[in-house]
């Protein structure tokens, strides 16, 4: 197939399997007059984006070099460039700390933090060459404030704020924008998606008596008043496609309540997020 002619912007999202965040932002992007290179795990994940002109879809495991340069050698052999990486591919991991197997913490940062940094590393050299060109990390209100249960996860999401500020400052000499979307509670399959993986957990010791507890946190985030994923998606969208985009962008259901939280007292958060968690108190 030979290249695309075109000026459209190019975006590249990980993590688009139909039910998340990643396929609303395929979708509002290429609502927007973009070309999408949207990717997941597997073809059959993305829906019925499949068969559309306006997306190229690729396998893509995040965990693999080999997978993320197959797939971008694809993406620039057809278009000749990506304007815009979204590095939106995470898993969540429900577990308590004392507990949870290696691996899976070994899983999720391989996932979340080291995935979006090889992305970047297969993608900045192009931008590099253009001087130009856009990346987007998505975080988590849970990388602010981190709760019982799911500390595997928002360690990820911490440290992947942290890598995407050190980013921003290293990149911008090049021409490249570095984003951080940090979404509150937002409407998604990562309760289906982190149910499934807590199920494959090893019987409590240690929590045995708050397993009902834990089981709960599995979609915590998915509660009536969560956004939904098409709404934070068109805030992305327009932002990423401003002119002079934000450097931090944060929106959805707790956002608000978390940013209080994270500049309050310990001993004030510790004692609201026991309450809330229905954890004792004393």
């Amino acid at each position: 197939m030979g290249r695309v002619s075109t000026e459209r912007p190019v975006v590249m999202i990980t993590g688009c399997s139909e039910g998340g965040i990643g396929y609303a932002l395929a979708r509002a992007f290429a609502a927007e007059d973009c070309f999408v290179v949207a990717t997941a795990r597997s073809l059959e994940s993305m829906g019925n984006l499949e068969g559309d002109p306006r997306f190229f879809l690729q396998e893509v495991d995040v965990q693999c070099e080999l997978s993320i340069q197959k797939a971008v050698g694809a993406s620039l052999g057809k278009f000749g460039r990506i304007d815009v990486l979204i590095n939106n591919a995470g898993i969540h991991c429900v577990a308590p700390l004392a507990e949870v197997p290696m691996s899976s913490v070994e899983s999720v940062f391989d996932t979340n933090v080291y995935g979006p940094l090889r992305l970047v590393q297969a993608i900045v050299p192009h931008m590099v060459m253009r001087k130009r060109g856009k990346i987007v990390n998505v975080g988590s209100i849970t990388g602010l404030v981190s709760g019982p249960w799911a500390g595997a996860y928002s360690a990820s999401k911490a440290a992947l704020h942290s890598i995407t500020d050190t980013l921003r400052l290293e990149l911008r000499p090049f021409g490249i924008e570095v984003i951080s979307v940090v979404p509150g509670s937002v409407k998604s399959n990562i309760g289906l998606s982190s149910l499934s993986i807590y199920k494959r957990m090893p019987e409590w010791k240690l929590y045995k008596r708050f397993e009902p507890l834990i089981r709960m946190r599995t979609d915590y985030s998915q509660c009536v008043r969560s956004t939904p994923a098409e709404e934070i998606a068109r805030k992305v969208v327009g932002a990423v496609l401003s002119q002079y985009s934000p450097p931090y962008l944060t929106y959805g259901h707790l956002s608000g309540s978390f940013a209080i939280l994270y500049h309050l007292p310990l001993f004030i958060r510790d004692f609201i997020i026991r309450l809330s968690m229905k954890l004792p108190l004393w």
